[in-house]
């Protein structure tokens, strides 16, 4: 990471974090008062293939101590409502701030994997992930729409995995080091304007 887009994470999380604290606070309150403790869910990534980091995320499921592998279909039950409309938003991801300030990830760059994957395919991740994690970025843009269509229809955890080892893995990987060979500072702006502006059409659109 250069030091220039270190500087602008860090400049526009700490700006986000004060223009946004009163959704924060919100937020967490609404989760304790309609889903209960706890307010945030705290899950192993890696930044690096051998480096683990804990990232951050409000909690949007229900407790069942089932939490391996990626969301899909037979984890819909266990969405609360309230975990519904954030995801949706994608406001889950706000307390990824902090992340962002502790140098775990930057606001654009590959979605951090859960150590399984990294595993399964180390000659892969080993290229992805010599860029920090991101929140948003060409991969999320592109197809994480159609990551959601692919895995809303597994309604098992084998078929779940096999479905995003087979088919969402090696896209995300390509639209990632794509992004890593364009990368600059203008091009994660537009990438975060793109990120932006989908989140609040979604709003509008559902409002």
């Amino acid at each position: 990471m250069t030091a220039e887009k270190r500087l602008m994470d860090i400049v526009l999380a700490l700006f986000l974090a004060v223009v946004l604290s009163p959704l924060i606070v919100m937020i967490a309150i609404a989760i304790i008062l309609l889903d209960g403790r706890p307010v945030f869910y705290l899950s192993e990534r890696m930044k690096g293939p051998d480096t683990p980091f804990c990232l951050w995320k409000f909690r949007t499921m229900r407790n069942t101590g089932d939490d391996g592998g990626v969301s899909a279909g037979y984890k819909q039950n266990r969405i609360t409502p309230l975990g519904g409309w954030l995801r949706r938003q994608r406001l889950d991801e706000l307390p990824q701030l902090i992340n962002i300030l502790r140098g775990d990830m930057s606001f654009v760059g590959p979605r951090p994997p859960l150590r399984r994957y990294v595993e399964l395919c180390p000659d892969l991740y080993a290229r992805v992930l010599q860029n920090r994690p991101g929140v948003t970025g060409l991969a999320t843009l592109i197809y994480h729409r159609t990551e959601e269509r692919l895995l809303r229809v597994c309604t098992t955890r084998d078929t779940t995995e096999a479905t995003y080892v087979r088919r969402c893995i090696p896209v995300k990987a390509r639209l990632d080091l794509i992004w890593a060979c364009n990368q600059s500072l203008w091009f994660d702006l537009r990438l975060i304007g793109r990120t932006v502006v989908r989140a609040f059409t979604q709003l509008k659109c559902q409002s």
